[in-house]
């Protein structure tokens, strides 16, 4: 589903059959820097959940974590199974040379995308059996094992045989395709919340033979529909006490709420100073300079070089009035600056950067278009990456984005393992 345009909701996503190639160096660098980067967020949102100490030591400041609209105070003091909150995660690379890899964004909610991976390599494999025959290319059609095993892993530990199940709100969520491919590849069960309940201190899934318990939700609702009674009232996608079910440590959720406020674009800047405070090592990957708009002096420099720079709303997705500045017109650059005047906190300004290329298929024959990749990061009793992730292509000439949900395309990603 693609958000936005006229004439109705639903649009293939385009595959191009011509895949991305990582070599085993390459790969291991991506693969080392993600789990670095979810290993030191998931100790951030421990601690911001609990004594706070990355705040007291001033590494962060306090108002953006405790005013930021992703933190949710009904978490505090909270220890999930494994002291685990994001299960699920993906990181969303580009490159801008030979060996220049910088992370865009973390995602710590619900990343999609997954589903798109396992597909692309499915018809890659139809398509082109003879080199996969004679080349070693890294499989990724382990994936949903290797989520199952983690979802069952942070089970209560009172339950010996866990039930799993896929969260969903439902058909219309531009989603569903994934959730319901995800449920399926696991062998667990599709649900809504109107086919579960709580009773007991637990939730229960209804079945044709009775109420069957549920112990893990992996769940692709927002923070906000979880459960009306503990965040929106006026939600009709959640789960009526859920909150306080897992809270009770009788049920996993995962990811667990309130994990929003460690990829928010604000907390984004600061992330290499929390991966140094939490595991003692220089990130791996980098980040892209940014500018916070609340200080004043990155305020008055983006304001001098919009046309220069990516403008985002540090609570946006999906790259939605993102303007790029090259690419911007002069009316667009002036309505976004007065946006920016209003509330210059709601916004970081990023260097335009010069993305790589990857042959693709276009209708004038084989050209160059941009790409980036999102490594899928599981954690869990240790942090695992498949290799490959979703490599998403920007099918218009010079664009540089990529999402899928304003149209662009998707690639295979091939990682060799000699």
């Amino acid at each position: 589903m693609v958000y936005g345009r006229e004439g109705g909701t639903e649009q293939l996503i385009p595959f191009d059959v011509i895949p991305r190639v990582l070599s085993r160096d390459e790969w291991q660098q991506l693969e080392h820097g993600s789990i670095q980067r979810v290993e030191g967020l998931n100790h951030f949102l421990h601690d911001i959940y609990h004594e706070g100490e990355i705040i007291k030591a001033g590494v962060i400041p306090r108002d953006l974590i405790y005013t930021n609209e992703f933190y949710q105070p009904q978490m505090f003091g909270f220890d999930p199974p494994g002291g685990i909150y994001t299960h699920i995660a993906g990181i969303d690379i580009v490159r801008t040379g030979a060996d220049d890899f910088f992370v865009l964004e973390d995602n710590l909610r619900s990343p999609s995308g997954v589903s798109y991976m396992m597909e692309n390599r499915e018809a890659m494999m139809r398509l082109f059996p003879d080199q996969f025959a004679e080349m070693s290319i890294a499989p990724v059609t382990h994936y949903p094992d290797e989520l199952l095993k983690n979802l069952t892993n942070c089970a209560p530990r009172a339950a010996p045989d866990p039930t799993v199940v896929v969260m969903t709100p439902g058909f219309y969520n531009s989603a569903y395709f994934e959730h319901s491919f995800l449920a399926d590849q696991m062998g667990v069960e599709l649900v809504q919340s109107s086919d579960l309940f709580v009773r007991d201190g637990f939730v229960w899934m209804r079945t044709t033979e009775g109420p069957q318990r549920v112990d893990v939700i992996y769940r692709r609702i927002d923070d906000a529909f979880i459960d009306p009674l503990a965040f929106n009232p006026e939600s009709m996608l959640g789960l009526p006490g859920l909150l306080s079910v897992y809270r009770a440590g009788n049920v996993t959720v995962a990811n667990a709420m309130g994990t929003g406020v460690a990829d928010d674009k604000s907390v984004y800047p600061y992330v290499p100073d929390i991966i140094r405070f939490y595991l003692d090592e220089e990130p791996i990957l980098q980040n892209v300079r940014t500018y916070m708009l609340q200080r004043e002096e990155d305020l008055k420099y983006a304001l001098d070089h919009l046309g220069e720079l990516v403008t985002k709303e540090v609570h946006g997705a999906g790259g939605y009035g993102m303007p790029v500045g090259p690419a911007a017109t002069k009316d667009e650059i002036e309505a976004y600056r007065a946006r920016i005047l209003e509330d210059p906190a709601k916004f970081i300004s990023q260097p335009t950067l010069s993305l790589s290329t990857c042959p693709t298929f276009v209708k004038s024959g084989v050209a160059p278009r941009h790409i980036d990749l999102r490594p899928l990061v599981l954690a869990g009793e240790e942090y695992t990456v498949v290799p490959g992730g979703l490599t998403r292509v920007a099918l218009v000439e010079g664009s540089l984005v990529v999402n899928s949900s304003q149209g662009g395309g998707t690639k295979d990603t091939w990682v060799l393992e000699r």
